[in-house]
């Protein structure tokens, strides 16, 4: 199988690297990617790059959409009409598979075998997790191809609704930035209550950590395993109630919520800027 992805920077990167870690042979691998920095990092993976499109490229069997929304209809316009059956799988955020599959296809004909993923930062490290979404028609095998790619840095998740992945969005493309909230948070109450900054960050860092791996290690939920640590007239009881009379998890709730809703106006703000003729 042959994959040429358009754009070369983290995140296909870590695709790459994650392909290449499971056996997929570097010379598999086209990058089409304008920056020279990048296509130096990508040499270093063994992996070829150019700078533009060429005729040949198309002979890909998998076709991965790596750049950010703003650039997307002007990175894809060298492949419009020119595609036959490939796989198209964008990563894209808040592109619809309706602009790809205009922007892919023809005057007469939309390119239909599309799959939209949505996978997030610690796919950098192996340890993301993605949504997945593919239009009607797209085969059983090409479905499994997309969730192999996405599968080399992280867990997969299939959606039957296209808007589902604004949901996923939400909690998993911005998660990474809450979990680091409230280590943030963590970090701080243990330096005002005396530790020193870097013990303070250790203790915070490896807090989280743990109770991650404890978490994604134990068959009883979240709730189960908080309650376990939750002595009756104990400290963590105290800091629960505290955190309790602030509403702070409904807050967490309503944050999640609001990062969806605005995932959501975002896409529609570059569906209305790609109809007025420019950029996506």
């Amino acid at each position: 199988m042959k994959i040429l992805f358009i754009g070369g920077g983290n995140m296909c990167q870590a695709i790459v690297g994650g392909l290449i870690a499971q056996g997929m042979a570097a010379r598999e691998v086209h990058v089409i990617e304008p920056v020279a920095e990048a296509r130096e990092v990508l040499a270093r993976l063994g992996v070829s790059s150019a700078a533009a499109v060429e005729p040949a490229d198309l002979a890909a069997t998998v076709i991965v959409l790596a750049v950010k929304p703003q650039a997307m209809k002007i990175a894809i316009a060298p492949l419009a009409g020119r595609l036959n059956s490939q796989l198209v799988v964008s990563i894209a955020a808040g592109i619809q598979c309706r602009e790809l599959s205009a922007w892919l296809g023809t005057d007469s004909r939309a390119y239909a075998n599309l799959v939209r993923a949505m996978p997030n930062t610690p796919a950098l490290i192996r340890a993301g997790i993605s949504g997945l979404f593919a239009m009607p028609g797209v085969s059983a095998d090409d479905r499994q191809a997309a969730e192999n790619l996405l599968g080399a840095v992280g867990e997969t998740a299939w959606f039957a609704q296209e808007s589902m992945l604004d949901a996923v969005t939400a909690v998993s493309g911005s998660g990474p930035a809450y979990v680091f909230y409230f280590i943030e948070a963590l970090e701080q109450a243990a330096v005002d209550l005396g530790f020193e900054p870097a013990v303070a960050r250790m203790f915070a860092l490896q807090t989280f950590l743990g109770g991650a791996r404890l978490a994604a290690g134990s068959a009883d939920s979240p709730d189960v395993l908080r309650q376990r640590v939750t002595s009756r007239r104990g400290t963590t009881e105290r800091a629960i109630e505290t955190f309790d009379a602030l509403e702070l998890k409904q807050q967490i709730v309503r944050g999640v919520k609001a990062a969806c809703e605005r995932s959501r106006e975002l896409g529609e703000e570059m569906r209305l800027a790609a109809a007025d003729g420019g950029q996506a």
